[in-house]
């Protein structure tokens, strides 16, 4: 398979309508590719002269590259066209490669209705492909002059064309996991023209946008580096906050984010509020939350070259305000498009599959030694069917055993106050080891709240449940031994109660703690 690549951009490789042209041979895995960059070749104008068609039949007078780009042409299974769009047509150098093609016609009329010049020679066999970007937020109704022309070449369904619009997106490093994503999608595309045909799924998917309209328009009117309103030059930083911004998703609150690059000695704040953003170097309104951080080391975060979460925790930048919008910036100003999954596919964690087992044995057995042991076997059968709704933890598998040991041994007669006491230093291990593995236990459930799975890569999350699970741990440890020293010396209905009640602050002092300590550590000075 002879796969020939004229790029016409004339920034030759480096050109954005490349990237999505070479992930699309990546994905067919053909390996006889050749490219002619158009920028790099001489190439004049047609002259209309028509010598190639009575006086040279087939050959052009004018002395310049194109007879080798005609040969290449003419030996081609599949000819891939790659260019940008810049006014509404292709780009100059390319459409003289396109007028200068008429020596691979005769100068006979065809009989077709369109009227024509037949090929010199055989080309039914061969393929084409077209894929271009443009600047505009969708490439609807900017490519009619484009798909015209080589609908006349090539006949309406006898190619495939690739356009995508917002492609100025695929120079900018801080949104390569956005773009990334449409070129794996052109990746997936070659791989099935490969085999057979691209699918309707991957083309529909292939035309929609990257972001919404008015958050692409935002963002390329800021690329320019101009203020809209007087075209002067604006600052770097303020054109790359103003980017930042765009990506914002509102979630009905209202705040003032402010920066503060401290290596350049910039100040910007956004305002959030229900309708988007805006971002003023002026004027400041009092903050909700302020980021103080190397203009560099923001960039290099958004970049994806370093952990924003990791330079967090390494004190690489600090947080001061509302620390809730840092929980939640990838919901907040997120650029990568998730896979859709709906509520039914996905399962969550819940934490009641942990603990109502116990909380079942120890209310029960309390209540009734024998009808409570029977009623804890039975929950610790019945809480697999729980997982048929939400996600397994370890440690709840862990726990049914141990479970079921005790209600057996209380309802064979075994001490109570040795079996219960027994539970809860059981359970308190669980924690305590929990807070030593590589996901403290906490963790699985927590993350529901902060971003599911990403979470676990945040490290002031992970040392935040690290530490709470330990408590957790510790404390039913210490009601192992109360409990135990309570029942014996006939107190059993005052350790029933200090059972409910410490696991009720704890609780309280958990929510605190969630909040506090990751606020408390972003605070830190550098």
């Amino acid at each position: 398979m002879r796969v020939l690549v004229i790029n016409g951009s004339p920034k030759a490789k480096n050109s954005n309508s490349y990237q999505l042209t070479k992930a699309f041979i990546k994905g067919t895995k053909w390996d006889d590719v050749e490219t002619v960059e158009i920028t790099h070749q001489q190439i004049g104008g047609c002259l209309g002269c028509y010598s190639c068609w009575n006086k040279t039949p087939g050959q052009c007078v004018i002395s310049d590259d194109m007879p080798a780009i005609l040969n290449q042409l003419v030996n081609a299974d599949v000819v891939i066209w790659s260019f940008p769009l810049y006014y509404f047509g292709v780009p100059g150098n390319l459409k003289n490669l396109i007028d200068r093609q008429l020596p691979l016609n005769l100068p006979f009329m065809s009989n077709s209705k369109s009227g024509g010049h037949p090929s010199r020679y055989d080309l039914s066999k061969q393929k084409y492909i077209v894929v271009s970007t443009c600047g505009f937020w969708t490439n609807k109704g900017n490519y009619e002059a484009v798909e015209a022309m080589f609908d006349r070449f090539y006949g309406k369904n006898n190619y495939l064309k690739i356009f995508c619009g917002q492609g100025e997106l695929f120079k900018i490093n801080e949104l390569e996991r956005r773009t990334a994503t449409y070129l794996n999608l052109v990746e997936k595309a070659g791989n099935e023209y490969a085999i057979s045909k691209v699918s309707e799924e991957t083309l529909r998917r292939l035309n929609e946008p990257l972001y919404p309209q008015k958050t692409y328009e935002k963002m390329a009117d800021a690329s320019w580096g101009i203020a809209a309103d007087n075209q002067e030059p604006s600052d770097n930083s303020l054109t790359f906050t103003t980017q930042m911004a765009t990506l914002y998703q509102p979630d009905g609150k209202e705040r003032v984010l402010e920066f503060y690059y401290s290596d350049i000695d910039k100040t910007y704040q956004i305002l959030l509020d229900k309708n988007g953003s805006k971002v003023i170097s002026k004027d400041f309104k009092k903050y909700t939350s302020r980021i103080e951080t190397p203009f560099t080391v923001w960039q290099a975060i958004a970049r994806n070259e370093i952990s924003g979460q990791e330079a967090l925790f390494n004190h690489q930048y600090r947080v001061l305000g509302d620390f809730e919008i840092m929980i939640n910036w990838d919901q907040l100003f997120g650029d990568d498009i998730q896979p859709v999954v709906s509520e039914k596919q996905r399962k969550k964690t819940n934490m009641l599959c942990l603990l109502l087992p116990w909380i079942i044995i120890w209310t029960a057995i309390a209540i009734d030694v024998r009808i409570g042991s029977i009623i804890g076997i039975i929950s610790a059968t019945a809480v697999p069917l729980l997982w048929l709704k939400y996600q397994a933890v370890i440690f709840e598998q862990v726990s049914l055993p141990i479970i079921a040991g005790v209600a057996l041994a209380t309802l064979l007669g075994g001490d109570l106050s040795i079996w219960l006491s027994l539970s809860y230093g059981a359970f308190g291990l669980i924690w305590l080891i929990g807070s030593f593995t590589k996901l403290p236990l906490t963790a699985y459930y927590s993350s529901n709240d902060y971003g599911e799975k990403k979470a676990f890569n945040n490290p002031l999350f992970i040392i935040t449940n690290r530490i709470l699970t330990a408590s957790w741990g510790v404390l039913y440890l210490f009601t192992a031994f109360w409990t135990y020293g309570l029942i014996k010396i006939g107190w059993a209905s005052y350790s029933g109660l200090i059972n409910s009640l410490c696991p009720l602050l704890m609780g309280l002092f958990t929510k605190w703690f969630q909040k506090w300590y990751p606020a408390h550590l972003a605070r830190g000075r550098k």
